[in-house]
């Protein structure tokens, strides 16, 4: 079998201490890279030094997930990853993150791969490598650019829910939002949807939502699902005024009886377009309430119309 090693490597302005940690928290990896969906956390060693993650993220414009082992190393400023359970067409993929300090303020990144293809099959050889330098390549800048960025980005990154209490089962709640498909003819704010499900529980949505002054606008999220408890996601096609959108929604079954139904998001926002969405004088307060009002609206407006469903199979 063929194992191909490749190396890519990025400046970063920033401690070489906080870029490893950044790296480390992996909760943190939809918002810093591009190409991350959602990762959990499976399980972990109790003194943090080696842990069992999913991934779920976009290779090549297709969605994927497949489960990792991580051995992190602090002193060595080191995290090295060897993939437990890939997805075709990668037979083996692992690698090394390395963190180099080159001064107070300023590190190094490399970011180690080898890999190798099901039966060793040179397309699918080439498909790995152009998905690794794509990723690798995109990852790095992200990470380059969102380290070094991460305290003048804390007045415009942030993170709200909403919630609403369901007299019903939360699996027919978590049915009503998995069900996007239905959306156009269950939501007034949902013009058009467009759903698919190549992979069970991966979801690609697109759909074009209502504003309160008729426009519409086109999104693309992919989501990953969990029944019947958590739906996250990651919206790829953005309105003007955010350059990063994640949320999740979550359905929690109380002991009381009935439904905690929440939906969570985080968002940066796009400060370059600010003034030409909402003029001359628009501040970053202005967005941020904007933003705030916009998502919250459609959230509640879908909530409801579950906690409507959800009560009615009650």
């Amino acid at each position: 079998m063929t194992t191909r090693e490749v190396e890519h490597e990025i400046m970063v302005g920033a401690p070489a201490a906080e870029v490893y940690r950044l790296l480390a928290e992996v909760i943190n990896w939809p918002r810093i890279f591009p190409p991350t969906i959602h990762v959990d956390q499976l399980d972990a060693d109790a003194d943090g030094t080696r842990e069992r993650i999913r991934i779920w993220a976009t290779a090549n414009g297709e969605a994927k997930n497949w489960t990792s082992i991580r051995t992190l190393d602090p002193d060595a400023l080191r995290i090295t990853f060897r993939q437990e359970i890939t997805a075709p067409p990668v037979a083996a993929m692992g690698g090394t993150w390395i963190i180099e300090p080159l001064g107070e303020a300023e590190s190094r990144v490399r970011l180690l791969h080898d890999y190798r293809a099901v039966d060793d099959d040179a397309h699918d050889l080439l498909w790995i490598e152009r998905a690794v330098d794509k990723n690798s390549t995109a990852e790095l800048a992200a990470l380059k650019e969102n380290v070094e960025l991460a305290h003048a980005a804390e007045e415009v990154t942030f993170s709200f829910t909403d919630s609403v209490h369901i007299a019903g089962a939360a699996k027919d709640v978590f049915d009503f939002i998995n069900e996007a498909d239905l959306w156009s003819e269950r939501l007034p704010h949902v013009a058009t949807v467009r759903l698919t499900e190549e992979t069970p529980g991966l979801q690609t949505l697109e759909m074009d939502t209502r504003a309160k002054d008729g426009s519409t606008h086109t999104t693309k999220s992919y989501r990953v699902t969990f029944p019947h408890h958590k739906i996250a996601y990651k919206q790829v096609t953005l309105p003007a005024l955010m350059t990063l959108h994640t949320g999740v929604w979550t359905f929690e079954e109380l002991a009381g009886g009935g439904t905690e139904a929440s939906s969570q998001h985080t968002v940066t926002l796009n400060t370059a377009n600010i003034a030409k969405i909402l003029g001359p004088d628009a501040t970053v307060a202005d967005a941020r309430a904007y933003v705030h009002t916009a998502l919250s609206t459609n959230s509640r407006a879908t909530l409801d119309h579950a906690k409507n469903y959800a009560e009615q199979k009650s």
